[in-house]
């Protein structure tokens, strides 16, 4: 039962991802060969290689995480919300996994949507090829699916019907959880990061993602909704 998960031990979380290169030209023949091998039987035939490699961030091979967002609960029942982002995605990557040095998070839950099938590999992939062990949270090598502790909002949804696909958005929508009207999609981020340069209206849109992540696992365990604690320290 989810309402016995105690809800200060849980690390609300998402990422934002774009691809390793801003365009196509500035990829490596070998890169171009393996993403065009890679990505052959996902591509309608009429769509090169090329056109479609606005999507390479949704592979952790070929992308990289400008975005990390979390959040965690407060005494005072609101959310605390953290962020760490930038161009150096391994010099990212190692603040975030210093968080885990902290008593609290030894024994933290993870919690995300689809969380299971992106964010979750995603950090792990990416701290490899940075050249780094990911934080123990994030260690489920070999792991079987009922030895993760972690929480999938997405899977939470399922109830057993494995071909749904619900968004984050919808779920928002269903379940009466406020969102800002002008906000970004994930569709945006790459174009909004390489071509804008607006890395911080990204932050913005992950750190939203967030808090609508955390709502609606509140919902879930028919819990109120939580404010943002504005004290960002």
């Amino acid at each position: 039962m989810i309402q016995n998960i105690p809800l200060e031990r849980i690390l609300f979380l998402d990422i934002e991802t774009v691809p390793q290169a801003g365009s196509w030209d500035e990829l490596s023949e070998t890169e171009q060969y393996l993403w065009d091998k890679k990505t052959k039987f996902q591509r309608k035939e009429d769509i090169s290689a090329e056109e479609f490699y606005d999507r390479a961030g949704i592979m952790a091979e070929f992308g990289k995480i400008i975005c990390i967002t979390i959040g965690m609960l407060e005494k005072n029942e609101t959310l605390k919300i953290k962020s760490f982002s930038g161009h150096d995605e391994k010099k990212m990557l190692q603040e975030f996994g210093e968080i885990f040095n902290s008593p609290r998070l030894h024994n933290v839950i993870l919690c995300a949507h689809n969380g299971k099938e992106f964010d979750f590999p995603w950090i792990a992939r990416r701290y490899l090829i940075n050249g780094m062990q990911p934080p123990a949270p994030f260690q489920m090598f070999g792991k079987k699916p009922w030895e993760v502790p972690h929480i999938d909002t997405m899977e939470l949804w399922k109830f057993g019907d494995y071909k749904s696909f619900v968004s984050l958005e919808l779920l928002a929508h269903v379940f009466g959880i406020p969102t800002p009207k002008d906000d970004i999609d994930g569709s945006m981020v790459s174009s909004i990061y390489y071509i804008e340069k607006d890395l911080q209206r990204i932050v913005d849109y992950c750190e939203t993602d967030v808090l609508t992540l955390a709502n609606i696992f509140r919902r879930m365990r028919q819990e109120d909704l939580l404010k943002r604690n504005i004290n960002l320290d």
